[in-house]
């Protein structure tokens, strides 16, 4: 069958020659260019032969132990059963295995016995939460503008939903990326695909900066900057002011990339609802438009001049091209006059909506009383007001011409350079991009042309490039660490033969991300204890050939689930708009923060807490959330003494730990509560030694707490207690749970 696959792959190559998609020959690229594998088309390699054939369950272990051989390496024994289910529930759903959970695999003596666990956790709803918030690093996703005001996007969390839906369904990844750029064009009645869009409307922006032409470069910059990073693991921005000094990205590769998105604006009114829907939304419209015309009428002239007022100081403060963009009538615009005429429009609406917000402060005396009454009279007809249609935002193209796009000299977003036509990467494919303007909507058609040659089998990056982060998000680093940049200056890979080997399945395997876990997390590599062997380490002390399992810290989203979790306080909902968590009363919050949540609705997972640019939320600041201003392709692990304050002195770890406690005491007698948590916290029992020091800390903790009680000082304490049981040591099994949740073996996953 490889060898199949490989003559099926070296024709296709030869083939593809003539058509563009051949290693380029331009004398500007060095040989070292022309060498590079990352630009070569994907073949896959043959298995390796290895000594220690027992060890390999599957071809991953036989690349992984070559490489071990070769350096006298042997990989590490298997983790135990509780290791591992600890290891792939953290993996695959971002919380921990319950202790029931733990029972069934322990009791499970199968040979198969880890293969249903992972297909158990794959088919899991909180599958999606775990992988769709990695996803979310990658297209830079906040739910604000950024900058100065750092505004809301009202409803730019239906885009969180879709990838948490998206890979909860396997959504195969070719269908993922052509939906994400193009999904508009190609789905038009997709409101799935409409959201998708929202990928590409993640760019930050100052929405009152006047030099509108300088604000689209910028967010064309940010796309061209993303597309390449996130797809094609390629750091196209190098190229925006020249030629890319290291790798063969052309100054004109740059702007090429860039022209698919040069007929694109914003567009947050997406109405997602069907036909049938929208129809009946207009008829009921229709009813309350018709009985409520003279009132409106009313409310409209009393509005007019204010509404003039707001809307001409606006207007004049843009330049002259920009007015006369907005005074052009629209069957006079041009393409690049209707996107700074949509461009201008959230300016010189600011603050105004059909509720009279805006205009309200500026009606005085009688006519405001007036204004009110109209109001009130007009609000008697919301009983027959169609409730709103759902919206979303994303991203359209203004028509079915672009404006010319030109490369910018020195990166200026006003010094023009020669025209370029939409294109790929010229040492990939030197042809010009073949669009075809869509004929279901009113579209140039520049984006499906990108996002058929990204999910062309032959595109040499992006299969790679996606299995390399699949892999870096299970073992801690990718197989080419720097996962955005396959280019002459990444982290050199580690096992290419593998990577293309992976590669090559993933496409085989219809681009199932789901059916890449099972490949992997089934391996013996995967399965290894993380234990250290000091010979191994003085030979590869970093273990880029993975003789053990690296240890890795959980995000400060999953140790917030799974204190939730452990606690029994995790609210499971799925979906809808963000929840606000408390943050200290003293943090002011630029664009808002909701402090009067519902109780129930703040102990949400973490992926669906507010993400604001500009104040992100203390925990998730302190265990190196990334900055949502840009794409992150890894994490950073500090060390840092917020991170143990922040786990210490947080009101939320303190509920949870207080909960703990509670669930300990309501499930277990005395004797066993130190028991009980263990299982909850670390999914194990503790040792004879720790539960030895867990009484003594409880004895002598109660005897500190007992006189604080009797004193009528503040103390945690369960909400109920059975009837016997000494609050005192209630209070320091409160303590042993917080000392718990703050402890390595807690937040870590060996």
């Amino acid at each position: 069958m490889i060898q199949n696959k490989l003559f099926k792959l070296s024709m296709l190559s030869l083939a593809l020659v003539g058509i563009g998609w051949a290693i380029n020959d331009d004398p500007k690229f060095k040989a070292s260019h022309l060498k590079h594998w990352a630009y070569k088309p994907v073949v896959e390699p043959a298995v390796p032969t290895v000594q220690n054939k027992t060890w390999v369950k599957s071809e991953i272990d036989a690349f992984i132990l070559q490489a071990l051989e070769k350096k006298q390496l042997a990989p590490s024994k298997p983790a135990d059963k509780i290791t591992l289910l600890r290891r792939a529930t953290f993996d695959l759903t971002g919380l921990p295995p319950t202790p029931e959970e733990v029972q069934a695999f322990i009791n499970d003596k199968s040979s198969k016995a880890f293969e249903k666990v992972v297909d158990r956790l794959l088919a899991s709803p909180a599958y999606g939460e775990k992988w769709g918030r990695h996803w979310l690093d990658l297209a830079r996703y906040a739910e604000s503008d950024g900058f100065k005001a750092d505004d809301t996007r009202p409803h730019i969390w239906r885009y969180r939903d879709y990838v948490i839906k998206s890979f909860n369904a396997d959504k195969p990844y070719d269908r993922f990326i052509k939906e994400q750029i193009a999904g508009d064009e190609l789905w038009p009645n997709d409101p799935d695909a409409l959201v998708a869009t929202g990928f590409n409307r993640h760019y930050p922006d100052e929405y009152n900066a006047r030099n509108l032409m300088q604000r689209r470069q910028e967010i064309l910059n940010d796309i061209t900057d993303t597309v390449g990073a996130v797809f094609l693991g390629t750091t196209y921005a190098c190229a925006r002011c020249h030629d890319h000094k290291y790798d063969p990205v052309l100054q004109k590769d740059y702007y090429k990339l860039q022209a698919f998105f040069a007929a694109t604006r914003a567009k947050d009114d997406y109405v997602l609802a069907s036909a049938t829907e929208q129809a009946e939304h207009k008829r009921k419209q229709a009813i309350w438009e018709e009985q409520t015309k003279d009132l409106r009428a009313e409310i409209a002239r009393l509005e007019a001049p204010h509404l003039k007022a707001l809307y001409d100081d606006g207007f004049e403060k843009y330049p002259t091209e920009i007015q006369t963009a907005i005074t052009t009538p629209p069957d006079k615009r041009d393409s690049m006059q209707w996107l700074m005429y949509h461009k201008a429009q959230w300016q010189l609406h600011y603050g105004i909506d059909e509720d009279g917000n805006g205009v309200k402060n500026k009606l005085k005396g009688e006519q405001k009383k007036q204004w009110e009454t109209l109001r009130a009279h007009l609000a008697a007809f919301d009983s027959i007001k169609p409730k709103p249609l759902p919206i979303g935002s994303g991203i359209t193209d203004v028509g079915k011409e672009a404006p010319k796009h030109h490369l910018l000299n020195g990166g200026g977003y006003d010094n023009y350079g020669e025209e370029v036509q939409p294109g790929y990467l010229t040492i990939i494919d030197k042809m010009p991009a073949r669009v075809v303007p869509p004929t279901n909507c009113e579209s140039t058609g520049r984006r499906t042309a990108l996002a058929n040659w990204l999910t062309d089998t032959n595109n040499p990056l992006v299969a790679r490039v996606m299995v390399n982060r699949i892999w870096q998000y299970h073992f801690g680093r990718g197989i080419v660490g720097t996962s955005s940049d396959f280019g002459m200056m990444r982290e050199p890979e580690t096992h290419r033969e593998l990577l293309d080997y992976l590669a090559v399945t993933f496409i085989e395997k219809d681009w199932s991300i789901k059916a890449m876990h099972r490949l992997m997390m089934l391996s013996s590599t995967y399965q290894q204890t993380s234990d250290h062997n000091e010979i191994a380490a003085t030979k590869d002390p970093d273990n880029a050939l993975l003789w053990k399992f690296r240890r890795q810290r959980l995000s400060g989203e999953e140790i917030r689930d799974a204190v939730l979790a452990v606690s029994g306080r995790l609210n499971r909902t799925m979906g809808g708009p963000s929840v606000f968590p408390d943050i200290p009363k003293e943090m002011e919050v630029r664009g808002g923060w909701n402090r009067k949540e519902i109780e129930d609705a703040k102990n949400r997972r973490s992926v669906y807490v507010f993400v604001r640019r500009n104040s992100r939320y203390p925990m998730f600041q302190a265990f190196d959330m990334p900055d949502t201003h840009e794409s992150c392709a890894r994490r950073s692990t500090t060390t840092t003494a917020p991170q143990a304050l922040s786990l210490l002195n947080d009101q939320a770890m303190l509920k949870a730990a207080t909960s703990l406690a509670e669930r300990a005491m309501q499930t277990s007698s005395p004797e066993d509560w130190v028991k009980q948590v263990y299982l909850l916290a670390y999914a194990r029992k503790p040792g004879p030694q720790e539960r030895d020091l867990a009484t003594a800390f409880l004895t002598q903790q109660a005897a500190l707490l007992k006189s604080r009680i009797e004193e009528k000082k503040p103390v945690a304490l369960p909400s109920h207690l059975r009837a016997g049981v000494d609050p005192a040591i209630a209070a320091a099994l409160v303590d042993f749970c917080h000392v718990l949740i703050n402890s390595n073996e807690f937040v870590y996953v060996n």
